[in-house]
């Protein structure tokens, strides 16, 4: 378990002591991270925890965070965390339906959705799913289409909102359209309306237009009920991270490759822009975070 710094509840004065017994304890939420990453390196895991250290540290709210490695190790979390962050990771959603670990993770998800559905549940537990955990809760809920892309997506590209996506908090502060790191070989399309709403949700945002190809746009977020959200792109990547992924070789070769070394070259000039990856990696964990602990706390951030 990973503790930040337990928080001064003495002043240092001579009644110290005093000040001791009556201060508030500080609040704090218990956080699960789900590790989809099989073990391939990643800067994600990276950038999930700066985003939690830093938002506790700004907001004075303290953060119990738990990992759990759930494909190599089948670890999952029990329900006695008040957040969960399922992350991002490679393969082929379709294919590991009947792995254990996948069994073992859709039954997660549904004992979660259960527990929020209750009315005598007053504690809901707030969940986000990060691109491949984006994908298998669209399959398990029946919540669109998941399917191989025609090739594979990957770089910075502008998401755009629906009507539900400019009302939707989490993307607060956000432009219009507003740019994401986008990595993938498969997508969901064909979003379930009639399911979402049933579940409580909509769709929140599409790629990124493209009138020149016949292909769908692909969903790159929905609100799956009150308390759970997904998105297809990484809103955790930095462009730190970012940088050192595209200076890879093998990553810069296929960039240019499919894409043309102008391409490449603008991915990085995209890098330094502070309304485009930088403002994404600000504002939609952060603000996910914030509604769990307005719901959860009775704080608001």
């Amino acid at each position: 378990m990973e503790n930040l710094p337990q928080p001064i509840t003495t002043c240092g004065c001579e009644f110290s002591y005093v000040c001791a017994m009556i201060a508030s304890p500080a609040p704090c939420l218990r956080v699960a991270i789900l590790d989809l990453y099989q073990g391939v390196p990643n800067q994600g895991m990276r950038c999930i925890h700066q985003i939690l250290h830093e938002w506790s540290s700004r907001e004075q709210i303290e953060l119990s965070i738990d990992t759990f490695e759930v494909r190599l190790q089948g670890a999952l979390p029990g329900m006695d965390y008040d957040v969960y962050l399922s992350t991002g990771g490679p393969g082929d959603p379709l294919s590991t339906r009947y792995e254990d670990w996948d069994i073992g993770w859709c039954r997660w998800l549904d004992a979660l959705v259960r527990h929020n559905q209750n009315p005598d549940s007053t504690q809901k537990k707030f969940v986000f799913f990060i691109c491949h955990s984006f994908q298998l809760a669209c399959r398990h809920l029946k919540l669109g289409m998941v399917c191989k892309r025609h090739s594979t997506a990957f770089g910075v590209f502008p998401v755009h909102r629906l009507s539900g996506g400019r009302e939707e908090s989490t993307f607060e502060g956000l432009s219009e359209p507003f740019y994401v790191v986008d990595s993938r070989d498969y997508q969901v399309i064909h979003p379930n309306e009639d399911r979402l709403a049933e579940m409580g949700g909509m769709t929140l945002c599409l790629e990124k237009e493209r009138p020149h190809v016949t292909f769908e746009r692909a969903l790159m977020a929905a609100r799956i009920n009150p308390w759970m959200i997904g998105t297809q792109f990484h809103p955790e990547a930095d462009p730190e991270g970012m940088r050192l992924y595209l200076m890879q070789e093998e990553k810069k070769q296929q960039v240019i490759e499919h894409h043309g070394e102008e391409k490449w070259q603008r991915m990085l000039d995209h890098l330094e822009d502070e309304d485009k990856i930088r403002l994404t990696y600000a504002q939609v964990i952060p603000n996910f975070l914030n509604q769990a602990a307005e719901s959860l706390l009775g704080v608001t951030p």
